[in-house]
């Protein structure tokens, strides 16, 4: 495949993975929303690798912060989605061999869910939670309690998340797997 194509191929998933951004779905609580703006970096690892589908990631999360910047939550959310991701298709692109079993695909999903629960949970205690309070002037330890947040919406959340993110990126692989077969390496 040439760079053209390959640059080609990461800006169209780019821009589809930042259009996805916009529709989010809440879950436990109205400011945890689950978009899937991770199928097109997915699509990106199987079509291409893994760099370019950091690549995706990053390209989007610059059109996120320069064309739909929502002041404070986007400036503090931002940073830790683009982690949360990277971490999810880093863990599932090291245990998921293309075409392999869906035996392989469960492990890498499991992982993958399991890597970004962590990175989600050090993330919140080390940077979200006193970002949040001091800027936004929204403390989770005086409304909520940091352990019971942690323990009752932060792991419930990020679990479904991934679990949500593997059920819908299997469909859609299936789905076009006759199209992707042209483009995998």
């Amino acid at each position: 495949m040439t760079n053209t194509r390959k640059l080609a191929i990461v800006a169209v998933l780019s821009a589809l993975s930042f259009l996805l951004m916009f529709y989010e779905i809440p879950l436990i609580t109205e400011f945890l929303k689950l978009d899937f703006s991770i199928i097109p970096i997915l699509l990106a690892l199987v079509v291409l690798d893994l760099k370019s589908s950091l690549a995706v990631l990053l390209i989007r999360s610059v059109l996120k912060l320069a064309l739909n910047n929502n002041g404070v939550g986007t400036l503090i959310g931002l940073p830790m989605n683009i982690l949360a991701v990277a971490v999810f298709v880093s863990v599932f692109s090291l245990l998921w061999k293309k075409r392999k079993s869906l035996f392989d695909y469960v492990k890498a999903s499991l992982a993958a869910t399991l890597g970004l629960t962590i990175t989600m949970i050090i993330l919140n205690v080390i940077y979200a939670v006193p970002l949040y309070a001091r800027f936004a002037g929204f403390d989770i330890n005086k409304a909520f309690g940091l352990s019971k947040y942690l323990l009752t919406m932060i792991v419930p959340y990020n679990l479904l998340e991934g679990v949500i993110w593997a059920l819908v990126f299997w469909l859609i692989y299936k789905l076009l797997q006759p199209v992707l077969k042209r483009y995998e390496k």
